[in-house]
């Protein structure tokens, strides 16, 4: 999930993200270290490209956003002032009355942690924009804002055509072209200026995405999401990472330039924070349930699926089961595999596969109906435009008629390759059930087994994989990139085709994994994000909803309510949604 995608959004990767762990060797029992033990690593350790709820809550302990969200319960998705000195309005003058100038002035004192320390600017959050769509490794989420900040596409179209292997060339292009949608306000160095095409209201809940964060400009050194990168990372947060080894350990330390004074959201209660991401799920949680010394939250994981019934029905005070506002898990279909003669292509094809997916007997693997409510479109509950609760599911399992109209399609004989993750309890029984299901309906499922670090970034992200077929299905998820009004943040990322021109979702700069691609769709996403009557836009993105589902882009599962978990020693845990995660940089360890 993206954080996200998802999740987004997205960030993305919920009650998927589990796996395997056997915790210890980079764990501190230090009375003040947080301890956090894991299964998987962040996607990419840069604020500007990160998109995944992993990357996010690591994010949150060393990288400070324009807007971001509180540690409030109650309040933990509405965006307050982060690096901002307050939230944009037209009352404020922060938003102009025509809807298509933002202004944001940075807090004074905000600093990087550099030699000597140096002020956060407005030049910095230009860099980090102009970043996002550089040709080494785009942020997944641009459809969301490249057709709508003005000037951004153009930008972007001759930013591919740069040397993705040169840092020089990277930052040449960076700092010599203009980009006039993102600009210093020429009065103030401390405020930016964002110009957009048309008016949207959701603009400013769409600041909180890291893809948004300032950069220094040290960073113009590395290639943008680089390993190397990783290595010299610059924090204008509460700490600094000062150990990283990728899919091993992150190590965290307070950063001296940071000025709780200029931070009203991160309380940064411990001293330091040791992630062991070399763990096996179960051991994880049996170490939090016995208040091991060093073991407090979990990272990239969750409780075991079989573990959630137990401890719901014991009421474990340390249990909490928060909404995601997500479609995840839900399943993607390859439409551009060569595989059964390009079958996937055809529409009928994948709703007769659609037929034979059993939802009941998924949603069972993933907890149950309090855990896995069933959805059966695209957008969940809590969503504008939101048809899961008043539309009939398209797809109910059938055999029978999934049967025939394979048969009516010309199809036989018909052989999947489904992609999911092997460190992941849940992935994996939902590949058994799928292969089981599906066989009955005289399909083929074979596995395509992954790391969760490899899933997004070796193989949904890398458009060669799918068009060589190395899979025809996978186990995907996916959060909002922010809440409410975000019905643009699930159907730009993930099904504007646009015939991969610009804002085109196609990965790698987009989401659309499965290379979905409607003119009808298209339509409805642009005139449904220029729409400012919010009961118009929200029948037009209804209407796109309606549209993907009967094209059978995806197969939508369950919009999950996330388990997570805690030691009795760990104090202030609350649960952010566009972490997955309780808030690592507001919680408070007790002896």
């Amino acid at each position: 999930m993206k954080k996200s995608r998802a999740l987004g959004a997205g960030v993305l990767v919920a009650v998927l993200a589990i796996a395997p762990t056997a915790c210890s060797s980079g764990s501190s029992s230090d009375s003040n270290t947080l301890n956090m033990l894991g299964v998987g690593d962040v996607d990419y350790m840069d604020p500007n490209i990160s998109y995944y709820t992993a990357g996010y809550e690591a994010l949150r302990l060393w990288s400070r956003q324009l807007l971001t969200y509180p540690a409030i319960k109650g309040k933990t998705t509405t965006d307050v002032p982060d690096l901002a000195t307050q939230v944009p309005t037209t009352a404020n003058g922060g938003i102009s009355a025509d809807g298509l100038t933002y202004k944001l002035t940075i807090r004074k004192g905000a600093k990087w942690d550099t030699s000597p320390a140096r002020q956060v600017t407005a030049a910095d959050v230009v860099r980090g924009v102009k970043r996002t769509c550089n040709p080494a490794q785009p942020f997944g989420g641009m459809p969301d804002f490249q057709t709508l900040i003005v000037g951004m596409s153009s930008y972007c179209t001759g930013f591919a055509k740069v040397n993705a292997k040169s840092a020089s060339a990277i930052a040449a292009y960076q700092n010599k072209t203009a980009l006039p949608g993102v600009s210093v306000d020429p009065s103030n160095p401390l405020t930016v200026v964002f110009k957009l095409t048309q008016p949207a209201a959701y603009f400013t809940a769409m600041l909180a995405l890291p893809a948004f964060s300032p950069s220094p400009v040290e960073y113009d050194k590395y290639i943008p999401a680089s390993a190397q990168l990783a290595q010299h990372t610059i924090s204008d947060g509460p700490y600094k990472i000062t150990k990283y080894v990728p899919t091993k350990e992150i190590d965290f330390s307070r950063n001296s330039a940071w000025d709780k004074s200029t931070d009203k959201v991160r309380g940064a209660y411990v001293d330091k924070v040791v992630i062991n991401e070399t763990g096996e799920q179960g051991s994880i949680q049996q170490q939090l349930q016995a208040n091991t010394s060093s073991a407090d939250m979990e990272w990239d994981t969750f409780p075991p699926v079989t573990a959630v019934p137990g401890l719901i029905a014991k009421k474990d005070p340390n249990l909490d089961i928060g909404a995601t506002f997500s479609s995840n898990p839900y399943i993607v279909f390859n439409t551009v595999s060569p595989n059964n003669a390009k079958a996937l292509a055809k529409v009928a094809v994948r709703k007769a596969v659609s037929e034979a997916f059993n939802r009941a007997h998924m949603t069972q693997d993933l907890g149950g109906a309090v855990i896995a409510p069933p959805l059966t479109h695209i957008l969940p509950k809590g969503i504008s435009g939101t048809q899961s609760n008043t539309s009939p599911d398209p797809y109910p399992y059938d055999l029978t008629k999934a049967k025939a109209d394979l048969a009516a399609a010309g199809v036989k004989n018909l052989k999947l390759k489904l992609l999911y993750r092997t460190a992941s309890s849940a992935s994996k029984s939902l590949f058994v059930t799928i292969q089981q299901d599906l066989k009955s309906a005289g399909i083929t499922v074979t596995g395509v087994g992954a790391s969760n670090a490899d899933f997004y970034t070796k193989y949904l992200q890398v458009p060669s994989a799918a068009k060589r077929g190395t899979w025809d299905l996978a186990i995907a998820g996916w959060g909002p990139d922010w809440y409410g009004d975000a019905a643009a943040s699930f159907f730009q990322p993930l099904f504007y085709g646009n015939n991969g021109g610009d804002g085109s979702a196609f990965p790698p700069n987009g989401s659309d994994f499965g290379f979905y691609n409607s003119a009808k769709v298209n339509q409805l996403i642009v005139a449904a994000a220029k729409e400012q009557d919010p009961t118009k836009s929200a029948a037009l993105w209804a209407q796109a909803d309606a549209t993907v589902t009967n094209d059978a882009a995806i197969f939508p599962i369950t919009t999950g309510n996330q388990p997570v978990y805690h030691a009795s020693h760990l104090k202030n845990a609350i649960f952010i949604p566009a972490f997955q995660q309780y808030d690592p940089a507001n919680v408070k360890l007790s002896s």
